[in-house]
């Protein structure tokens, strides 16, 4: 019998839910971690407190002498909530969160010491950080990397660590972090957007982008997941065939959620409120022990925070429950598997959604505004798009199940569809009186009926258009939400920007009205736009080649997604738009690169490593079974043995044809993965890695999956698919 994988499933059965008891409304809990603007009202003097607010409201700087006094509320009210260190928490580009612990304790000679925690601590700090992902950015003699306080996003304690969210960026400026092109892009957005939104409401002084992300997870039991090598080394399971049952009866979906995994949402909810993290919504998924979360929408820099501390909240509330949970975006092969949708918006600090439809034809046509904005920035910017869900994981989902494909389209539903038919068959140039008054009140003005009936039933597009926002629906369930948000707000607040020059230009040369040249500039970018809206079915052949026909782009794997992100083209869009320079675009696509060829190499090792010393071995030894009952036929038999034996000396040659082809497999694989590691260039490398090395991942799983049909199960070491994916 394989102890080790016997053993983890009776362990498993023995498990029991962790009691969890919820003595206090979520209400009275939410945000009691977080240094927000109650807290401060509570622990900062009032300028602190009107400095800090400013920041948050107007990014207006924070003069240090006023840091002093922010630190100093900032530590007392950590200390009072049981904190004894504090630490700059940022987002570096290794796809996780960083932090480095210093104690507020400090000496001050005679055998004394204080609590101190000053200003310039606060602001600013120099984290020895020379390790991180920084793709050429930083020499040796300038290895530096420095950590600076973000005010947008409150502090806030986690465990006994007073938490600072910082931006990380290296000696010489560079960006090298999630947060800091995030801030630009946002800062990017709002300046566009402002200055469109003054056609219709001179009021408009701000406008915010939300995001609202859902986070899809497996739950495997700890014992279940420590028993098999390859969900412990790369997130997802490498070989297993397909239990019989998986997700055909859809009896999962939406289903009675199981006692022991209720029991960590419980647990996990209370700790997201106790920080901050509006988590509202929780369901069973598709896949059997797959899961989902989201929270109430917020403000897209603290929601890409709130996310990011999510996925180690979750980690660490797990390991009290004794589960592991699967963020990798396609952790069982022939099951749906996982991402996280970004729902996304804007909103001006007058109240207004500007993509929800509104009760008059002026505040439908900003709606429209921004609603086809946004549809000709995705239809230009659609391999950029793609590049930035790129990632060795969600290669692996992109196309499968009932994820969206490779193929960036968008979805706004017949009846939208039909509304910009109506706006393309505007007159070109200035519209008559009983033009101008059917259009508003037959088409303009009936939009918010419209949508009452536009509901979403198109779940294969990557980019749907759900009502008053925008569904981001192909970023990876691992995938830090700033990476996406940056791109989809820069692309929008780049075409915004073209798009006032346009109409400024019909109402000055043209003397065109208002309404005259947005209704002009709109009905052109419907034209040019059509590419990019599809509503059918997003899997198969036919959508392919009309794509093709379409000249939308159809990048299946990363190394081949990425390079958008380097074209002339992107870089200038960046550069214009003030998110990234030449260098900090360029480091990104060498680290996401190097990235995707070591999480590759890594899965080839562990691969070969099962294959050769787990798998092979055990078909020896069962074979060696067979072998044996074989001989005694023989023995008794004689010459007429084979009448006996015929179906067990098929079993034999079975074994040994996928012992041989297991073995070849691996050697290939390995021979690749060394002359691909002898390659200096790294674009090179990743093609190599992605075309030569990864494809021989499927004939060495499918020779060990054919050999666990094969094998007794009493001696098979590796837990199987119907054993993780359903014991709970």
């Amino acid at each position: 019998m394989s102890t080790l994988r016997f053993h983890a499933i009776k362990k498993t059965l023995d498990r029991k839910p962790v009691h969890i008891e919820e003595k206090e409304r979520r209400s009275e809990l939410f945000g009691r971690n977080v240094f927000n603007e109650a807290t401060m009202r509570q622990f900062l003097t009032k300028e602190a407190f009107n400095s800090v607010m400013a920041a948050m409201q107007n990014g207006t700087k924070i003069d240090r002498s006023v840091a002093d006094h922010i630190s100093t509320g900032m530590k007392e009210w950590a200390i009072s909530k049981g904190a004894t260190h504090y630490t700059h928490w940022f987002q570096p580009l290794t796809g996780s969160t960083a932090e480095k612990h210093d104690a507020f304790f400090e000496t001050i000679g005679n055998g004394l010491a204080i609590e101190k925690f000053g200003g310039s601590q606060l602001v600013q700090q120099e984290p020895d950080a020379s390790s991180f992902p920084n793709g050429g950015i930083r020499n040796t003699f300038e290895a530096r990397g420095y950590t600076a306080w973000d005010p947008t996003s409150p502090a806030f304690i986690y465990g006994t660590a007073l938490c600072i969210p910082t931006v990380f960026v290296s000696y010489t400026g560079e960006a090298l972090d999630f947060k800091t092109p995030l801030l630009r892009a946002l800062f990017a957005m709002d300046t566009a957007a402002v200055a469109v939104c003054k056609y219709f409401d001179k009021n408009v002084k701000k406008v915010n982008t939300s995001l609202g992300w859902e986070q899809e997870y497996f739950l495997i039991d700890s014992a279940l997941a420590a028993s098999r090598p390859d969900i412990v080394q790369t997130g997802r399971t490498l070989l297993g065939h397909s239990a019989a049952k998986g997700q055909q009866l859809d009896d999962h979906y939406f289903g009675s959620i199981p006692a022991r995994a209720l029991a960590y949402m419980r647990d996990l909810e209370t700790e997201c409120m106790l920080l901050g993290i509006p988590v509202k919504t929780r369901h069973n998924e598709v896949a059997p022990n797959q899961f989902e979360l989201a929270p109430i929408f917020d403000e897209a820099n603290l929601a890409v925070d709130h996310n990011s501390l999510l996925m180690d909240v979750m980690d660490k509330v797990s390991e009290r429950h004794n589960f592991k949970v699967l963020f990798h975006e396609k952790p069982f092969a022939g099951v749906n598997g996982s991402g996280k949708h970004n729902n996304w918006s804007l909103s001006t600090d007058t109240g207004i959604n500007l993509l929800g439809p509104g009760k008059t034809p002026m505040s439908n046509l900003q709606f429209l505004t921004f609603f086809i904005n946004t549809i000709k920035a995705v239809n230009d910017n659609e391999e950029l798009l793609r590049a930035a869900i790129a990632s060795a994981g969600n290669d692996h989902r992109l196309g499968a199940n009932e994820a969206p494909p490779a193929i960036m389209s968008i979805f706004i539903g017949e009846q939208l569809t039909n509304v910009l038919n109506e706006l393309e068959n505007v007159t070109n140039g200035k519209l008559s009186p009983q033009e101008k008054t059917d259009l508003k009140l037959n088409v303009v003005g009936k939009i918010p009926d419209v949508l009452l009936d536009n509901t979403d039933r198109n779940r294969t597009s990557p980019f749907a258009f759900t009502g008053n926002k925008f569904e981001f629906r192909a970023v990876g369930s691992t995938a830090n939400c700033g990476n996406p948000m940056t791109v989809l707000n820069t692309i929008v607040a780049k075409q915004l920007t073209d798009f006032k020059v346009e109409v400024d230009q019909l109402i000055k040369k043209k003397e065109m009205k208002k309404d005259d040249a947005i209704f002009n500039v709109l009905r052109e970018y419907i034209k040019n736009s059509k590419k990019i809206l599809f509503e059918g079915n997003g899997y198969g052949e036919a959508w392919e080649k009309e794509a093709k026909k379409r000249g939308l782009s159809n990048h299946r794997t990363t190394p081949e997604a990425l390079k958008a992100k380097v074209s002339k083209k992107s870089i200038k869009l960046f550069e214009d738009m003030g998110v990234m320079n030449k260098v900090e675009s360029e480091a990104r696509y060498e680290i996401e690169m190097e990235d995707y060829v070591m999480r590759i190499q890594i899965e080839g090792r562990v691969l070969g490593d099962i294959a050769r010393n787990h798998i092979v071995p055990i078909a020896v030894q069962y074979q060696n079974r067979l072998i044996k009952n074989v001989v005694g036929l023989k023995e008794i038999y004689g010459a007429g043995f084979k009448k006996f034996a015929q179906e067990q000396l098929n079993l034999i040659e079975d074994i040994s044809g996928h012992i041989s082809s297991i073995n070849s497999d691996v050697t290939r694989m390995t021979d690749e993965r060394r002359t691909a590691n002898l390659l200096e260039d790294f674009e090179q490398k990743a093609h190599d890695y992605c075309f030569k090395v990864k494809p021989l991942f499927d004939s060495i799983r499918y020779h060990c999956d054919k050999l666990e049909l094969l094998v007794d199960d009493e001696i098979w070491p590796m837990t199987k698919y119907r054993e993780l994916l359903f014991t709970n």
